[in-house]
């Protein structure tokens, strides 16, 4: 099957191998964090490349999750090539855990002051480009890796039936051009999605009147704060049987290295939890036309980096690409972790974003260390919290076993022992 296409897996374990032939030509860095609009973001993206992350202050994502939580995690596979920009430190504890199972080198961490970093990188001599996974309002655009335009166009959700794969139907409005009242709507369901939803903010799936309701609110509140221009109304893929994260890398020659599938892991809501990954019995050619595609249609725009695309898979058999990812996405440090896992016949695995567990970082570190060290869980983020006066620790991490029954039984010894899904 796909014979006329021989892509094959990455063989490193760390983004800096992914991206390492491509980054001779100049110094690079990896701004680690995305953009915010909130008020406490010292470089708010409200003049042109708009980021839907919460239609109003107090439902805006949270400073920890996009300084924090998110930006660790991937910094703990970066690898020693980039330089990871961090604007906010990562617990000591966090550092040497890393230090001890990925081989983390300091020297890759370049700490910067959040409330200046982005003036600093625009008119430092540091970095000649920097890579992100959302172009910046206060960065120059010179100092983009993949120019900022093109990038904030290929991440927007009206770009998919421009990357010649099989999506769902869907029309998109520019609100500035039509009232909201004046969209001819369809049928239930559907989907109404903006353009550039952070981590599944800004879709909204529409099977009532209530949820359409609550759906026009919300766009209306982005409306109201000028930080919403398009927005799609696509039709619903009926009897989905299966929901893809296919993972690929394209280099600046336009060359495919594959990196991995997961299965999505979402609330009934559609907001992402993580994902499961069969490292052995994912056969990924039922992909390469969808990857050929999207690949092509990347590097001809002059992108080079890591591309996730959503798949839905219905009863017939069919693929419906539903969203497109130019940059790392949530779960890419999972399907980094193949040859370690696979080396150790650990073929299952399962990245959540979504573990917690009593006590602070280092009483946590001893409790589950013969786990940590057997790698049936791996750390790649963590933060201590308190909550009426006690401390807990909200982590992202990799739980695998040998086969699907093994991780599960795992997950269960590791519950026992106090690491639990969000409430």
């Amino acid at each position: 099957m796909n014979s006329k296409y021989n892509f094959q897996y990455f063989r490193g374990n760390s983004l800096s191998d992914l991206f390492a032939e491509d980054i001779t030509d100049a110094s690079y860095g990896f701004i680690l964090n995305y953009p915010a609009t909130g008020s406490w973001a010292a470089y708010p993206n409200r003049k042109k490349y708009f980021i839907q992350d919460g239609s109003s202050e107090a439902t805006k994502t949270s400073f920890d999750k996009i300084c924090q939580k998110e930006p660790w995690k991937n910094l703990a596979v970066l690898g020693d090539r980039i330089a990871g920009i961090v604007i906010i430190p990562p617990p000591k504890s966090l550092l040497e855990y890393w230090q001890e199972h990925f081989s983390f080198s300091d020297s890759n961490l370049s700490m910067m002051d959040c409330s200046t970093y982005l003036d600093d990188l625009s008119q430092g001599e540091h970095f000649d480009k920097l890579i992100t996974l959302f172009p910046f309002d206060h960065l120059k655009r010179e100092k983009h890796a993949v120019d900022s335009d093109t990038h904030y166009r290929l991440l927007s959700k009206v770009t998919l039936d421009e990357l010649g794969v099989q999506c769902p139907k869907y029309e998109s409005y520019n609100l500035h051009q039509i009232n909201l009242e004046e969209i001819q709507l369809p049928q239930f369901p559907y989907l109404i999605k903006t353009s550039h939803g952070l981590s599944g903010e800004g879709t909204y799936i529409i099977k009532s009147p209530s949820d359409l309701n609550y759906c026009l609110e919300e766009i209306r509140k982005y409306l109201d704060i000028k930080l919403l221009d398009t927005i799609i109304v696509s039709e619903f893929v009926n009897n989905e049987v299966q929901n893809y994260c296919v993972q690929f890398y394209v280099n600046k020659a336009g060359e495919i290295t594959l990196i991995g599938t997961t299965t999505q892991l979402v609330t009934p809501e559609g907001n992402y939890l993580g994902g499961l990954i069969d490292y052995c019995n994912t056969d990924m050619s039922k992909f390469f036309e969808m990857i050929a595609a999207i690949g092509q249609y990347a590097h001809k725009q002059g992108y080079f980096g890591v591309i996730g695309f959503d798949v839905l898979e219905d009863q017939d058999g069919q693929f419906y690409a539903i969203d497109a990812n130019f940059r790392v996405n949530g779960s890419t440090p999972l399907c980094l972790q193949r040859h370690t896992l696979l080396g150790l016949g650990k073929e299952v695995a399962k990245y959540s974003s979504d573990y917690r567990m009593e006590g602070t970082l280092d009483s946590i570190l001893v409790t589950l260390k013969p786990e940590l060290d057997r790698k049936d869980l791996i750390i790649l983020s963590a933060l201590e919290k308190v909550k009426y006066g006690k401390i807990y620790t909200e982590i992202y991490a990799i739980a695998a076993g040998e086969s699907i029954e093994e991780m599960q039984h795992i997950e269960q010894q590791l519950q026992d022992k106090g690491l639990r899904a969000n409430p």
